[in-house]
């Protein structure tokens, strides 16, 4: 029962996906591959658990999805961003988003600094983790083709 209970909100970030991509007019096996994308994030976040901090789950979950978006858009030959902008949803701090304003309109400053910091922070490692991560395949894309570094 545990394991379900675990395995669940993976099956949950895979079904909000889904319809992401119908309004993102993504079709297809693209649609499903890019929903499990989600799902893979999101077990990825759960396996660094151990860590006892969101902050670096968030920033795990983002570095793999980025490697998954990345390698799927070379298999698939679409857009990595087709993939990474589906897999990232399940991972967007809405709730800090939304808990964050209400602090600020109800005037309890201290709430409301704590919970924006942490939502900015989470925010960043998101970023981080998919800047590192392109970064590294274009370097590599690069080194592949035969581009060596600073002769364009």
């Amino acid at each position: 029962m545990e394991f379900l209970r675990q395995i669940l909100p993976c099956f949950y970030a895979f079904a909000a996906c889904l319809p992401y991509c119908i309004l993102c007019n993504i079709r297809g096996r693209t649609a499903l591959y890019a929903s499990l994308g989600g799902a893979a994030g999101w077990i990825v976040y759960l396996l660094f658990g151990f860590a006892g901090n969101d902050i670096f789950q968030y920033f795990a979950a983002a570095i793999a999805i980025t490697a998954y978006s990345e390698i799927f858009a070379r298999v698939q030959k679409t857009p990595a961003t087709v993939y990474l902008i589906v897999s990232l949803l399940p991972l967007v701090p809405g709730g800090g988003i939304y808990y964050t304003m209400e602090y600020c309109i109800s005037g309890d400053t201290q709430n409301f600094l704590q919970t924006g910091l942490h939502t900015m922070a989470i925010t960043g490692v998101l970023a981080l983790g998919i800047l590192l991560v392109s970064s590294a395949m274009n370097v590599i894309k690069m080194i592949r083709d035969g581009c060596h570094l600073g002769k364009g």
